[in-house]
């Protein structure tokens, strides 16, 4: 297995996010790297750094005027008087049903509505560099999988798996996964993607909705009450031809390895009745029951049985990461997991 890990994602050093309306420390930050390093560190993984890429290349996943968004919203952002020193919100694109259809404004103010979906991705000076160089991260590592490794471990940071094709959301600007796996699938590879952060990848999610080519797959906390509230149900299961190629398992908060292992079964066999040739693991660790999320009650050594069931499926994997924030544990965990993909 080889690590990919660009170390220009620690650049993106926001200090807060918004929750239940007031700013609160942000737990996705710089020392999750260090981290997650140690977690490699003990497995002996070499680590390797990542072709750049340009902005241009992530429009197989993302519009171009989401890509132009970020290329000039801080310069336009600054041209606005008395404005916040970032970019935030104060008013929302509300696209639901029964609303007339949605126009895009020609605004900063309005874009940063449109495109933010929520108050946790704060846009800081080095936010775009770090952020293109973790979709890199996880570029370069689809590149080695097609290139002949088995396993591929891609420290992304910021992640990704919440960001859709033109909005940013949950510490996410870019969707790494899904680039991975749109990478995968036109290199000619039946691509299967299996999110096992703690939070439903509903960036992901609608990346890939209405196609039969990429099966989407994700074990999550229930959004009925927790982040991201709108989508993760076990009634998505894609649109159109889609339809059928989308599979959610919300489980309850306090969920142990129990309960988990056998969504995960379930979520394995769907995966083998796919009949990928490859598979992308959006990697979060934040179900671990030391997170500061605390929604599930995963302990470190069942990491490495998670780790070993996904294996099992003996596909060549990619393992993207994406949640999983600041406690002792987190090293570990990591360590734990791809131990037990390598066993």
């Amino acid at each position: 297995m080889i690590c990919v890990f660009d170390n220009g994602q620690r650049a993106h050093a926001p200090s807060h996010f918004i929750v239940a309306g007031r700013p609160q420390p942000i737990p996705e930050r710089p020392e999750r790297i260090d981290m997650l390093l140690s977690g490699v560190a003990r497995l002996g993984l070499p680590v390797q750094a990542p072709e750049p890429q340009p902005l241009s290349a992530l429009t197989t996943v993302h519009t171009p005027r989401y890509l132009d968004f970020h290329s000039t919203l801080l310069e336009r952002w600054r041209h606005i008087p008395n404005a916040s020193d970032y970019p935030a919100p104060n008013v929302y694109a509300m696209g639901r049903p029964g609303l007339a259809p949605v126009t895009y404004p020609d605004g900063v103010v309005g874009q940063v509505g449109w495109h933010m979906g929520d108050g946790s991705c704060p846009m800081m000076d080095q936010t775009l560099p770090a952020a293109l160089a973790s979709a890199a991260t996880a570029l370069h590592g689809a590149g080695l999988l097609l290139a002949g490794e088995s396993q591929v471990y891609a420290l992304c940071r910021p992640p990704g798996h919440h960001a859709s094709s033109d909005m940013a959301a949950g510490f996410c600007y870019f969707n790494n996964s899904a680039l991975a796996a749109e990478a995968l699938t036109r290199a000619g590879k039946r691509t299967a993607i299996l999110d096992i952060d703690v939070h439903h990848g509903n960036g992901t999610e609608a990346i890939f909705y209405d196609r039969p080519d990429v099966l989407t797959v994700s074990l999550h906390c229930d959004p009925r009450r927790f982040y991201p509230f709108f989508w993760g149900h076990a009634d998505e299961r894609g649109a159109g031809e889609g339809e059928g190629f989308n599979l959610n398992l919300p489980l309850p908060r306090g969920t142990g390895i129990t309960a988990y292992r056998a969504a995960l079964d379930q979520a394995l066999r769907r995966i083998g009745d796919f009949n990928p040739h490859v598979l992308v693991v959006a990697t979060g660790l934040d179900t671990a029951v030391d997170d500061p999320f605390q929604a599930f009650t995963i302990v470190t050594p069942e990491f490495a049985e998670i780790g070993r069931a996904i294996a099992a499926l003996k596909l060549p994997t990619l393992w993207v990461q994406e949640g999983g924030y600041p406690s002792a544990s987190l090293g570990p965990n990591l360590a734990s997991l791809l131990s037990g993909a390598l066993a």
